[in-house]
């Protein structure tokens, strides 16, 4: 897959930097949209589902959030195919138009007490609108970057694209808190949760007027103006054997294990502390906000030492480390967190008849509350367990950006102009959409079985019981990134296909 090299390095270095300041900034706003989605998962759980079994609806909710993700590859095969035909600026602008509507729209769907069955069917349909923009979006953004960029930086320029997805879940936290803080707790559970998903409107018209003025990519208007565009850039990515072999090689090799390590490190570690440990609502999203804030700046550091070193020592780096420290890692978190480890002052509150506030000694309170037969459970920890617990979820961030920092440069230099878009956003959204955004849905089904079927153990005296039963989920990361390490290990190539 060898191509004549030509060099287009931007004369202009100031324009260079507004040309990845616009594409980052129409990028951050799509994973915004994207993940304010997950980041409300509980809160929409009760809204737009059932509300007679709790944990069913929660899961519903995870799988229409995993929904978003499957449909990916397909909006990765459309908008890439019309990317690399008419171009990559207007494509993406498409792309971000249809986010952010269908993100706006999702603010204004009565619930589930309105209008029944119609609430979820609608809230999925958008769901799966904002799947299809973003496997559009991210493919010509990073290509746009990387087509502008001097390939001996073209690591360092598109890791500021990088920067974007974990930045658009920390600013989806940060708007949730900050609205949640300026009003009622009731009003926010009855209609100030909305108000994230209607404040894209407003970022997507900014982005949009940015984005119109910018130019097509060097790199395609130059094989435009020659000719040697692809008139069927489907049929040349995936219908010729050769460049198939790319293909697949990216995705088994790369983008699977990546995806789930981007996952497990961000969305998971938010729905095991939510949904495990049974920790605040608030101090979860502080406490992921805190390690996204401290670890993304080394997104650009390891994207600049992959065009020093390479990407794929970095990135197979990242994930034999997360392999191999998951499960140390969200036990001690587990441990943490669990009240019964802690010694329990006399002093307790009781708020109400049904209402009762356990205090311990490292700071840690215990709100119990009764609601039938069943007492839920809900932890504040002490300030110095809050540090620890950042720090485990920091650690995870570092894992998610060597193997992120890097990829965008990986794929761009797998694939000649002519095809770059749709063969790369292809891989990259199975292995993210498909491997990594079905892992919250799967891991926490994981979870519910072992501890469904330690319960039963408990009671027959039967069998053995699942060793840590809480830990159950993470042997689908930890599965699909062994898998991905080895493949990748032994067939990927520490050096540029195509450096055009």
């Amino acid at each position: 897959m060898q191509e004549t090299i030509t060099v287009v390095a931007s004369s202009d270095k100031k324009n260079l930097w507004k040309v990845i300041g616009a594409s980052s900034l129409g990028t951050l706003i799509e994973w915004y949209d994207f993940y304010i989605f997950g980041s409300l998962a509980i809160v929409i759980s009760t809204k737009f589902f059932p509300p007679d079994n709790p944990t069913a609806a929660f899961l519903s909710t995870l799988a229409t959030f995993a929904a978003g993700f499957v449909v990916r590859p397909f909006g990765a095969l459309f908008f890439g195919r019309l990317g690399d035909i008419i171009g990559r600026k207007y494509t993406f602008m498409v792309t971000l138009l249809v986010m952010g509507l269908a993100t706006c729209a999702i603010g204004l769907v009565p619930g589930y007490e309105t209008i029944g069955f119609a609430a979820p069917i609608l809230v999925l349909v958008l769901r799966l609108l904002q799947g299809l923009a973003l496997g559009g979006e991210y493919g010509g953004a990073a290509t746009y970057v990387a087509e502008h960029s001097e390939p001996h930086k073209r690591g360092f320029r598109t890791s500021w694209i990088q920067t974007t997805a974990t930045f658009g879940l920390f600013i989806s936290l940060a708007v949730i808190m900050l609205t949640k803080s300026s009003m009622s707790a009731e009003a926010f559970d009855d209609w100030g949760w909305r108000v994230p998903f209607l404040i894209s409107s407003l970022m997507v018209v900014v982005s949009y007027f940015i984005r119109r003025n910018m130019d097509e990519s060097p790199l395609f208007k130059k094989a435009k103006n020659e000719g040697k565009t692809s008139s069927n850039p489907l049929k040349e990515s995936f219908g010729k054997k050769y460049n198939f072999k790319f293909v697949l090689l990216a995705l088994f090799g790369a983008t699977m294990g990546q995806g789930v390590i981007w996952y497990t490190g961000q969305f998971y570690a938010l729905s095991f502390l939510q949904n495990v440990c049974h920790v605040d609502f608030d101090q979860t999203n502080f406490i992921i906000g805190a390690a996204l804030l401290a670890g993304t700046g080394f997104f650009v550091v390891f994207g600049w030492l992959s065009d020093k070193i390479g990407r794929k020592p970095i990135m197979l780096a990242g994930m034999l480390l997360a392999i191999l420290t998951y499960r140390p890692i969200y036990d001690r978190i587990y441990q943490l967190t669990d009240v019964t480890n802690k010694h329990e002052l006399v002093d307790q509150q009781r708020i109400a008849e049904e209402t009762v506030v356990k205090m311990y000694d490292d700071g840690s309170t215990a709100t119990l509350t009764k609601t039938g037969d069943t007492i839920k459970q809900t932890v504040r920890v002490g300030a110095g367990t809050f540090f620890s617990i950042a720090l485990l979820v920091f650690i995870q961030v570092l894992y998610v950006t060597m193997v992120y920092g890097p990829i965008a440069a990986f794929l761009v230099e797998m694939f000649p102009v002519r095809i770059r878009y749709t063969s790369m956003s292809l891989p990259y959204h199975i292995g993210n959409g498909i491997f990594g955004g079905l892992l919250p849905a799967v891991a926490t089904y994981l979870v519910t079985k072992a501890q469904v079927a330690n319960a039963a153990v408990v009671q027959t005296s039967a069998a053995i019981p699942h060793d840590r039963p809480y830990l159950a989920g993470l042997w689908y990361p930890i599965i699909i990134a062994g898998v991905s390490f080895v493949i990748g290990l032994c067939y990927l190539k520490n050096k540029n296909q195509n450096v055009q």
